[in-house]
């Protein structure tokens, strides 16, 4: 791993303060009933884990896989769930944990799959937020940080599966892609 091609965009102290204030958030926000965290594998295990701690209530974690194609070329809207939750989310109150939010394909798909489970009601919590990137309407409950169009790794996310393990969110310059 080439650190000089990596600069740090959020440290590792800020992503746990913003971590532990959204958890606060959420704990103040859903007193009570089924609270179910779900993960989007793999970039947001970290981010889950972490928020799930910061939770001050009792909550379920459950994760999926999706897998999106045509993201070499143009957003085809084409998306495959990969791997699919493990317990029902019915009656339930569901927060999708994203890694990252840009274009919104694949979580607009996600919603509409979950809202016919019927669950009580669906939220978003993302740690990044790239708006300006948005091809379909998704509205992000709880977003850690909104960040330019710029490609970053750590805390969970990755380029060619390397570079999740960094504890700070990072830009990765063009000459290391």
């Amino acid at each position: 791993m080439n650190n000089s091609s990596l600069r740090v965009l959020i440290s590792d102290q800020a992503i746990a303060a913003r971590v532990a204030e959204l958890g606060k958030q959420i704990s103040a926000d859903y007193p009570d009933g089924d609270l179910v965290l779900v993960g989007i594998l793999k970039g947001a295990f970290i981010f889950v884990a972490d928020l799930a701690r910061s939770i001050q209530r009792p909550v379920r974690m459950d994760f999926m896989g999706i897998s999106s194609y045509g993201k070499g070329k143009t957003t085809s809207g084409e998306v495959k769930v990969t791997k699919d939750l493990d317990a029902s989310i019915e009656g339930a109150n569901v927060i999708i944990v994203e890694d990252i939010v840009d274009t919104g394909v694949t979580l607009s798909y996600l919603i509409g799959l979950l809202h016919n489970r019927k669950p009580r009601s669906i939220r978003i919590a993302a740690l990044l937020d790239k708006p300006e990137r948005r091809l379909r309407p998704v509205q992000v409950a709880y977003t850690g940080f909104t960040i330019p169009d710029e490609f970053v790794v750590g805390y969970g996310l990755d380029y060619a599966e390397d570079y999740r393990g960094l504890k700070d969110v990072c830009v990765l310059y063009d000459s290391a892609a």
